[in-house]
Protein backbone atom coordinates (compact mmCIF):
# COMPACT_ATOMS: atom_id res chain seq x y z
CA UNK A 1 0.00 0.00 0.00
CA UNK A 2 1.33 3.38 -0.73
CA UNK A 3 -0.12 6.65 0.40
CA UNK A 4 0.03 10.11 -1.86
CA UNK A 5 -1.42 13.51 -2.07
CA UNK A 6 -4.83 12.98 -4.65
CA UNK A 7 -4.52 12.85 -8.38
CA UNK A 8 -7.36 13.68 -10.66
CA UNK A 9 -6.29 10.19 -12.38
CA UNK A 10 -7.59 8.57 -9.58
CA UNK A 11 -11.20 10.33 -9.12
CA UNK A 12 -13.79 7.62 -10.61
CA UNK A 13 -11.98 4.81 -8.97
CA UNK A 14 -12.12 6.87 -5.48
CA UNK A 15 -15.61 7.77 -5.88
CA UNK A 16 -16.32 4.44 -6.61
CA UNK A 17 -14.11 3.14 -3.91
CA UNK A 18 -16.58 5.62 -1.40
CA UNK A 19 -19.54 4.22 -2.92
CA UNK A 20 -18.63 0.95 -2.30
CA UNK A 21 -17.85 1.36 1.36
CA UNK A 22 -20.73 3.16 2.28
CA UNK A 23 -22.82 0.36 0.77
CA UNK A 24 -20.86 -2.00 3.02
CA UNK A 25 -22.18 0.30 6.21
CA UNK A 26 -25.81 -0.66 5.02
CA UNK A 27 -26.10 3.00 4.32
CA UNK A 28 -27.50 4.35 0.88
CA UNK A 29 -24.72 4.97 -1.27
CA UNK A 30 -24.41 8.62 -2.02
CA UNK A 31 -21.59 10.89 -3.12
CA UNK A 32 -20.62 14.25 -0.99
CA UNK A 33 -20.33 16.97 -3.74
CA UNK A 34 -16.75 17.62 -2.81
CA UNK A 35 -15.47 14.42 -3.62
CA UNK A 36 -16.56 15.30 -7.67
CA UNK A 37 -13.70 18.08 -7.52
CA UNK A 38 -10.91 17.61 -4.96
CA UNK A 39 -8.93 20.52 -6.85
CA UNK A 40 -11.80 23.09 -6.10
CA UNK A 41 -12.71 21.93 -2.40
CA UNK A 42 -9.39 20.88 -1.02
CA UNK A 43 -6.30 21.90 -2.61
CA UNK A 44 -7.19 25.16 -4.53
CA UNK A 45 -7.93 26.67 -0.54
CA UNK A 46 -4.56 25.57 0.59
CA UNK A 47 -6.17 22.09 2.14
CA UNK A 48 -5.09 18.59 1.20
CA UNK A 49 -6.73 15.18 0.55
CA UNK A 50 -4.60 12.07 0.36
CA UNK A 51 -5.63 8.39 -1.62
CA UNK A 52 -4.37 4.97 -0.63
CA UNK A 53 -3.69 2.67 -3.57
CA UNK A 54 -2.92 -1.05 -3.77
CA UNK A 55 -0.31 -2.82 -5.53
CA UNK A 56 -2.47 -2.62 -8.96
CA UNK A 57 -2.67 1.69 -8.38
CA UNK A 58 -6.17 1.03 -7.36
CA UNK A 59 -8.09 3.61 -4.56
CA UNK A 60 -8.42 1.53 -1.32
CA UNK A 61 -8.80 4.66 0.63
CA UNK A 62 -8.76 8.46 0.90
CA UNK A 63 -9.02 11.06 3.68
CA UNK A 64 -7.87 14.76 3.84
CA UNK A 65 -8.66 17.86 5.42
CA UNK A 66 -10.38 21.33 4.98
CA UNK A 67 -8.96 24.15 7.94
CA UNK A 68 -11.33 25.75 10.01
CA UNK A 69 -11.64 29.81 8.64
CA UNK A 70 -9.47 32.31 10.77
CA UNK A 71 -8.21 29.75 13.16
CA UNK A 72 -5.19 26.47 13.45
CA UNK A 73 -7.76 23.98 13.61
CA UNK A 74 -8.85 21.64 10.58
CA UNK A 75 -11.71 19.20 10.53
CA UNK A 76 -10.57 15.72 8.90
CA UNK A 77 -12.77 14.91 6.01
CA UNK A 78 -13.57 11.67 4.05
CA UNK A 79 -11.44 8.98 5.62
CA UNK A 80 -12.66 5.91 3.93
CA UNK A 81 -11.27 2.60 3.42
CA UNK A 82 -12.71 -0.11 1.03
CA UNK A 83 -14.58 -2.67 2.51
CA UNK A 84 -12.68 -5.52 1.44
CA UNK A 85 -9.43 -3.63 3.13
CA UNK A 86 -10.48 -2.61 6.15
CA UNK A 87 -8.03 -3.64 9.63
CA UNK A 88 -5.18 -3.69 8.07
CA UNK A 89 -3.88 -0.81 9.46
CA UNK A 90 -5.05 1.32 6.33
CA UNK A 91 -7.07 4.22 8.00
CA UNK A 92 -4.71 4.69 10.58
CA UNK A 93 -2.21 5.19 7.77
CA UNK A 94 -4.52 7.61 6.31
CA UNK A 95 -5.42 9.13 9.59
CA UNK A 96 -2.08 10.12 10.50
CA UNK A 97 -1.15 11.02 7.27
CA UNK A 98 -3.61 13.35 7.50
CA UNK A 99 -2.58 14.75 10.77
CA UNK A 100 1.20 14.87 9.83
CA UNK A 101 -0.32 17.13 6.96
CA UNK A 102 -2.23 19.34 9.35
CA UNK A 103 0.57 19.74 11.73
CA UNK A 104 2.84 20.67 8.53
CA UNK A 105 0.27 23.55 7.26
CA UNK A 106 0.22 25.18 11.34
CA UNK A 107 -3.20 23.19 12.31
CA UNK A 108 -2.81 22.46 16.23
CA UNK A 109 -6.54 20.98 16.85
CA UNK A 110 -7.82 18.55 14.84
CA UNK A 111 -11.49 17.58 14.64
CA UNK A 112 -13.73 15.47 12.79
CA UNK A 113 -17.63 15.66 12.39
CA UNK A 114 -19.35 11.97 13.10
CA UNK A 115 -22.90 11.13 11.17
CA UNK A 116 -25.75 10.22 12.75
CA UNK A 117 -27.70 8.07 13.86
CA UNK A 118 -24.37 6.39 15.68
CA UNK A 119 -25.55 2.89 14.66
CA UNK A 120 -24.72 3.66 10.85
CA UNK A 121 -21.26 5.13 11.69
CA UNK A 122 -20.47 2.67 14.69
CA UNK A 123 -16.88 2.35 12.93
CA UNK A 124 -16.24 6.14 13.10
CA UNK A 125 -17.63 6.40 16.80
CA UNK A 126 -14.59 3.57 17.78
CA UNK A 127 -11.51 4.08 15.43
CA UNK A 128 -11.47 7.77 16.53
CA UNK A 129 -11.42 7.43 20.45
CA UNK A 130 -8.72 4.87 19.53
CA UNK A 131 -6.53 7.59 18.14
CA UNK A 132 -6.92 10.31 20.70
CA UNK A 133 -9.96 11.99 19.72
CA UNK A 134 -12.54 13.05 22.18
CA UNK A 135 -16.06 14.22 21.89
CA UNK A 136 -16.64 17.73 22.93
CA UNK A 137 -20.25 17.98 22.16
CA UNK A 138 -22.56 14.83 20.31
CA UNK A 139 -21.16 13.59 16.93
CA UNK A 140 -18.04 15.94 17.19
CA UNK A 141 -14.69 14.69 18.30
CA UNK A 142 -11.74 16.62 18.18
CA UNK A 143 -7.56 15.97 19.28
CA UNK A 144 -4.59 18.63 19.74
CA UNK A 145 -1.84 17.87 17.46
Amino acid sequence: MEIKLYEDKYRDDMIFMVLQAKDALGRIPRINEDLLDIKTNYTERGDLFWIAVNDNDRVIGCGGFSRIADTNEAFVHRLYVKASEKHKGIGSALLDTVEAGMRNSGIIVARVHLGYPPEQWFESYSFYPKHGYIEYEPRYMMKEL
